[in-house]
């Protein structure tokens, strides 16, 4: 019996998904960061809006990059176009998926400034470089993100009273709130022996998550969690947004 608890318990830390860097996919020291470095983060950002004008050229009203162990893949959806056009590259052992990602978007730039040239045509240039990727009759919201409303809470307010996120769409929610005061507050009162600058905090965050209560408040933003996100009204890229949000 113990043997096959072992054994399960093994394959349970197997099959347990990895938190990875969203620039660079490594897994050390990750815990529950989105990011191994801030650096590395700036490295792939800056990389990927370098090359911005090549989606640009080529009309793109969404795109969206990420990558696996082994490969990289940069999906484009031009206006005027129901299908995804998928740009895949085999990963260089040893490059990070920002280099890898630099060294594809050169080789399609170079393809595009070459094709302009002979032809003197940008737009047949643009044909030139939408032919060099697969097709795909997948569904739009592959690139094409929905709105996501995040609260307007501070993440130290819900933390103070133990309240989860989820919490905050709840048709209950004030008595949610005053529920969790009354718990933390026989734990954090002065006469409990709790400490006079965190009951401060707690009551503070009471009345601040009381108040939202009354008046909601959201913020809207486009985003994948595994997956960069470009928005072509906007010409930018956004970063993988936490799966919670």
């Amino acid at each position: 019996m113990r043997k096959a608890a072992i054994t399960n318990e093994i394959v349970l830390k197997a099959n347990k998904k990895q938190n990875r860097c969203f620039s660079c996919g490594t897994a050390e020291n990750m815990k529950n960061r989105k990011y191994c470095s801030i650096r590395c983060r700036q490295n792939l950002r800056q990389k990927l809006n370098t090359r911005s004008g090549l989606l640009q050229v080529l009309n793109t009203r969404y795109a969206t990059f990420y990558f696996s162990d082994t490969s990289i893949i940069m999906d484009v959806l031009p206006r005027g176009h129901k299908e995804i056009f998928r740009y895949t590259q085999t990963r260089t052992l040893g490059l990070k998926p920002a280099d890898d990602f630099s060294q594809m978007t050169n080789m399609l730039g170079n393809a595009w400034w070459e094709e302009e040239k002979r032809t003197n045509k940008k737009y047949l240039a643009s044909r030139q470089v939408l032919a060099l990727a697969t097709r795909h009759n997948v569904s739009l919201l592959s690139v094409r993100p929905s709105v996501i409303k995040v609260p307007t809470v501070k993440t130290e307010s819900l933390q103070c009273l133990q309240i989860d996120k989820a919490d905050l769409r709840s048709a209950d929610l004030r008595r949610i709130i005053k529920n969790a005061y009354r718990s933390q507050a026989k734990v954090h009162h002065p006469d409990s022996g709790g400490h006079a600058v965190g009951f401060r905090k707690l009551h503070d965050a009471y009345k601040e998550l009381l108040h939202w209560a009354e008046n909601p408040s959201f913020i809207c933003r486009r985003g994948f969690s595994d997956k960069w996100f470009y928005d072509g009204d906007n010409k930018k890229w956004v970063q993988p947004m936490p799966a919670g949000k």
